[in-house]
Order: structure tokens, then C-alpha cells, then sequence
């Protein structure tokens, strides 16, 4: 799934990477073009470049952190498909998305590129013929909760956060509930914490 050599080589594979540092873009651009020559390999600097495009017809997004934090609904729907570019070891988890830290030397990044594959092998055998929405386990959040639980940390009330997603207070009430009880958490810091931790809401955007 991640990098497959095979596939690449049959089918063409189109790779989005999602950056606004131009930088990251060429300099991870240049090392995938070497490792896969025959893959196409587009630069977006910006979630709204991305989705103008098709964005559905890519093997693979390379993600900067923020843009994956500020769409994460988006991301979790492709999460089999999704690295996300982090800097160092200082980056809150993830929720199990691959993380790519760019902030290495060339070799050390085509390292971690190829265990990215490795990887990816192993989620094909383990998602392989279920939809999307089975793979996560039970007690995740959905995607609509996870949506909910974000504006939760920013400081919404239940009827701000109706407005804000289109769907009923009663839907809103009923997605909190689901939340606290999948989750074990009735405080607004403890759900907070909770959100930084596995990467839906970065800390200094609270």
C-alpha cells in the first residue's frame, strides 16, 4: 500500500504532497522521483489546492502536520493513504497515522520512506475487503465525533457547534454522550487533552 514497488511499477501511482513550506515540497519531491521513478508526484501548497484538484485519485498524501490537524475528517477517510510530514519527536500521536519526520538527513529519510512500505504492506493484509468505516476499532470516535469533539476543545457550546456543522442540537447532544461514554471522559480538559494527544487539534490552537 505505502510505496509498494509492484504496484508502482504497474499502475503509475499519482502522490500528492501537501505543504505551504516549498522547501519540503521540491526537497521530498526530488527523493520520491528518485525512488519512484515511474510515479507522478504533485505539489499542493494548501488544503483548498488539493481539493480544487481531484483529490481522490492519489496512492498516497505526504501531509504537513497543521494541514492534517485542520482537516482531519478528510484525512481519516484516507488514513491507509496518509503520511503525515512531522518535525522531530515532539509531535503529539497521531491516532496510528505513519509520520514521516523531516527534519533528518536524505538517507536517513529514504530509510524511513521504505519502512513506510513495509508498513503499508502489513495494513493491506490486515484492512484488506473492509470498507473504511470497520477499520477503526471499537471505541474510536467517528468521524462526525471527532469533528464535534475538536470545536468541544475550542470552546463551543452545543448550539454553536449545531450551527457550525449544519446538524440538529439533539444530533450534537447525542454525539457528545457517544464521545464521553466511548471514551471515559466528562471534562472539557479532559477531552482537550485527549485531542492534542492523538493529534486532532494541535495545542496552540486552542
Amino acid at each position: 500500500m505505502y510505496l509498494c514497488a509492484k504496484e508502482n511499477i504497474m499502475h503509475h501511482p499519482e502522490i500528492a504532497i501537501v505543504d505551504p513550506n516549498i522547501l519540503t515540497c521540491l526537497g521530498l519531491k526530488n527523493i520520491l522521483e528518485n525512488i519512484i521513478p515511474m510515479a507522478t508526484i504533485r505539489v499542493f501548497h494548501s488544503f483548498g489546492e488539493l481539493t480544487d484538484d481531484t483529490p481522490d485519485m492519489y496512492a498516497h498524501y505526504f501531509i504537513s502536520a497543521q494541514i492534517y490537524f485542520e482537516h482531519t475528517s478528510f484525512f481519516l477517510l484516507r488514513k491507509p493513504k496518509t503520511i503525515v510530514l512531522a518535525g522531530g519527536d515532539n509531535q503529539p500521536q497521531l491516532s496510528g497515522v505513519p509520520k514521516l519526520n523531516i527534519y533528518q538527513d536524505e538517507i536517513s529519510l529514504i530509510k524511513d520512506i521504505h519502512q513506510l512500505r513495509q508498513y503499508g504492506h502489513q495494513a493491506r493484509k490486515q484492512t484488506a475487503g473492509k470498507p473504511a468505516q470497520f477499520e477503526k476499532m471499537e471505541h474510536e470516535l467517528s468521524v462526525r465525533e471527532i469533528e464535534v469533539l475538536i470545536l468541544i476543545t475550542k470552546g463551543l457550546i452545543n448550539k454553536e457547534i449545531a450551527d457550525k456543522l449544519n446538524i440538529s442540537l439533539t444530533t450534537v447532544i447525542s454525539h457528545r454522550k457517544n464521545i464521553t461514554e466511548k471514551l471515559g471522559i466528562k471534562s472539557v480538559s479532559g477531552l482537550t487533552v485527549y485531542a492534542v494527544m492523538n493529534g486532532y487539534i494541535e495545542a496552540d490552537r486552542i
